[in-house]
């Protein structure tokens, strides 16, 4: 099949990249002329586990190109995604500007019928919207479907290939027959493509981030609340998570959610609720909750050293929102990074992938190491922000030689409490009981 992928995101590179390894004709627009040179030459502009080589292989063999043309892809394409941008404005609410501008641009060019899909996530009624942009300027038939996408940054690849559901909503019987045959070698095993109206389709999308989210702060307050009273949070995880009912998924405690979807999306929930007059009053409570969670490390760290950092060095090991990817919007980290720099302390620290993306577009007067020992040098604590498996396992020794102080802060509870009682560490984790060393 012949696809078009509008925007080069996280979203498109992945669905136009994917769809392409199954033997599709795939184009991906972007008005980006630099970034478009580039991916032309090989040059992959995001870090996501097993994609690389799947882009660079079907480059290689002509399934898989780059352009800036709107009007080439709709030139050799019958099927369009829109993978665009949908920020949260002032109010909260997903600005829908760049796919409503390419919506017009759409209607404007067709000569032949195309299926117009929306792969961004996007509000409910959108759909709708995207349709009457096209059918302003549309001298030919159309149809427009709302094809979620749920990836998860650091396993997309997978996500995608191997997906436990697609869901698409749409209304024409032609568009339904083309996305049944473009998924079907996506769910070979039997997983379901299901099918549905535009704005239920929308809504799915909307209420699984939210609920995610949801069961992400709930597991946090939870965890708050095991600290001051002598619970366990580790065991009341295990002991919720083998209730069917629950399931053991998303109930790792930590310094919050971040990332590009659960934060807007919570937000664009909330925001629609308003403008239907509905107080979603679970959503107010989770966006004030992790807030919150994302400093709660901070508030730690005050607890051992008061409110006057100065001359305070702090180790920092992981900058992403999560492991795996390169991705640092909403991060906790630059919240930690915020709040610490304010009280007067200085940081040095390390990502495997993410330091890049820090400083490209923050300013922070911090330092940054090679390797996470390096950023140990001097430091009279380490915190941890970031579950990257490189530090599941380190040296403990040579951590205790290399600090000031043997002093952990540990806000994705790496290491079992147990363990660290014997090493002679102060250890500060979610939810669990502090070791004193």
């Amino acid at each position: 099949m012949k696809i078009g992928v509008v925007g080069t995101g996280y979203v498109g590179l992945v669905t136009g990249t994917c769809f392409a390894e199954t033997g599709n004709q795939v184009i991906c627009v972007d008005i980006n002329e630099e970034k478009v040179a580039s991916m032309r030459n090989g040059q992959i502009p995001i870090y996501e586990p097993g994609l690389e080589a799947l882009f660079l292989r079907n480059i290689k063999e002509g399934r898989l190109s780059f352009s800036t043309s709107l009007k080439e892809a709709l030139d050799q394409a019958e099927i369009i995604f829109l993978a665009l941008p949908t920020p949260p404005m002032e109010d909260g609410s997903a600005d829908l500007s760049y796919i409503l501008g390419v919506a017009d641009q759409i209607g404007q060019l067709m000569t032949d019928y195309k299926v117009i899909i929306d792969k961004s996530t996007v509000p409910v009624g959108t759909a709708d919207k995207v349709h009457a942009a096209i059918s302003k300027h549309a001298t030919v038939a159309f149809d427009v479907v709302s094809n979620p996408e749920f990836l998860r940054e650091g396993v997309a690849v997978e996500d995608f290939m191997k997906p436990d559901r697609v869901v698409i909503g749409v209304s024409g019987e032609r568009a339904q027959k083309l996305m049944e045959q473009l998924y079907a070698p996506f769910v070979r095993q039997g997983n379901p493509i299901i099918f549905m109206d535009e704005r239920s389709a929308e809504m799915t999308k909307y209420a699984a981030n939210a609920f995610l989210a949801t069961k992400i702060t709930f597991m946090n307050e939870v965890a708050n609340l095991c600290e001051k009273v002598g619970a366990d949070v580790d065991m009341v995880r295990i002991g919720i998570g083998t209730d069917t009912r629950i399931g053991n998924r998303f109930l790792f405690p930590g310094v919050g959610y971040g990332g590009s979807c659960f934060p807007k999306d919570v937000q664009a929930l909330a925001k629609t609720a308003i403008e239907n007059d509905y107080s979603f009053q679970v959503l107010h409570s989770v966006m004030e909750v992790n807030e919150r969670q994302k400093t709660i490390l901070v508030d730690k760290i005050i607890g051992k050293y008061g409110n006057d950092l100065t001359g305070k060095h702090f180790a920092m090991w992981g900058l992403a929102f999560k492991p795996n990817t390169d991705d640092i919007r909403e991060a906790p980290a630059l919240y930690i990074i915020e709040k610490l720099l304010s009280l007067g302390a200085s940081i040095s620290a390390f990502d495997p992938e993410a330091m890049g993306n820090v400083k490209r577009f923050h300013s922070f007067p911090i330092q940054y190491g090679n390797t996470p020992m390096e950023v140990l040098k001097d430091a009279d604590a380490l915190i941890i922000v970031t579950e990257w498996n490189e530090f599941r396992t380190p040296n403990f020794e040579e951590i205790k030689n290399d600090l000031k102080s043997p002093v952990i802060f540990d806000g994705r509870n790496l290491f079992p409490v147990s363990e660290m009682e014997g090493k002679g560490f102060y250890y500060n984790s979610i939810g669990r009981k502090t070791v004193l060393g």
